[in-house]
């Protein structure tokens, strides 16, 4: 399972999902259907699915995981809250926003229940929350939330924590969408700056907010020549890695 997750932070999905399959069928025989750890080698193959781009295969997984968690474990066991994670976030990428949202809102409420209101996985919870909501084009309800997440991740985990830039990276983003560059070049910059500090100049989260920032500067220079013909350029929102 180890050398699989390796491989497939490595992005050599060829390597890693077969090696994730094997280790599965042998949890499964060796472990049964729903011992801790198959559930875990579930999660960890259908994730890998999911990077592949290969939903069909990696939702049922989730879904089915997510069954026998709630069984197993208990509905507010810190596995079956990523577990729930996981197949909102599933949903989503698959564009289903309707079996999304709810998910993601359950999810937050017994994080913030289970866990307190500024526990990492609170803040990651909450952060998913307002990019389903900016994937719906709610912006009443999105900016609010990362506005929110931001000012907590500041205050619990610092400043410059990665999960903290990649909160102020996802509000600039939601104050661009919101057609406030007022806002959201400022915001892009100070990010920029201390990735560049603290990753990097060449980390792919700086490379990340680097073109977020040119994107924006595109976007007002479009406003600037009144121009009807130049869209809006989007930017990329940031999810914390999928839960284990």
């Amino acid at each position: 399972n180890n050398l699989a997750y390796v491989y497939l932070d490595a992005g050599d999905l060829e390597r890693a999902i077969p090696l994730y399959e094997a280790t599965l069928s042998q949890s499964e025989q060796t472990l049964g259907d729903t011992h801790p750890q198959t559930l875990a080698s579930r999660i960890h193959l259908a994730g890998a699915y999911q990077k592949a781009g290969d939903l069909e295969r990696a939702i049922p997984l989730y879904e089915a995981t997510l069954t026998q968690c709630e069984q197993i474990l208990g509905d507010t066991h810190p596995n079956t809250l990523a577990s729930r994670n996981n197949l909102a976030g599933a949903y989503q990428k698959a564009g289903d926003l309707e079996r999304a949202i709810p998910l993601y809102e359950a999810t937050l409420t017994q994080c913030e229940q289970i866990l307190g209101d500024t526990h990492p996985h609170a803040l990651a919870s909450r952060n998913n929350l307002a990019y389903v909501y900016l994937d719906a084009g709610d912006l009443e309800r999105a900016i609010p939330l990362y506005e929110a997440t931001l000012s907590q991740s500041e205050q619990t985990l610092g400043d410059t924590h990665p999960q903290t830039l990649a909160s102020r990276n996802n509000l600039a983003g939601a104050y661009q969408e919101a057609g406030d560059l007022a806002r959201a070049i400022p915001l892009f910059k100070a990010t920029l700056r201390q990735r560049e500090q603290i990753l990097g100049d060449t980390h792919p989260d700086t490379l990340l907010s680097r073109r977020n920032l040119a994107g924006a500067y595109r976007a007002a220079q479009a406003v600037q020549q009144r121009s009807t013909a130049t869209p809006t350029t989007t930017t990329d929102p940031q999810q914390p890695p999928t839960a284990d």
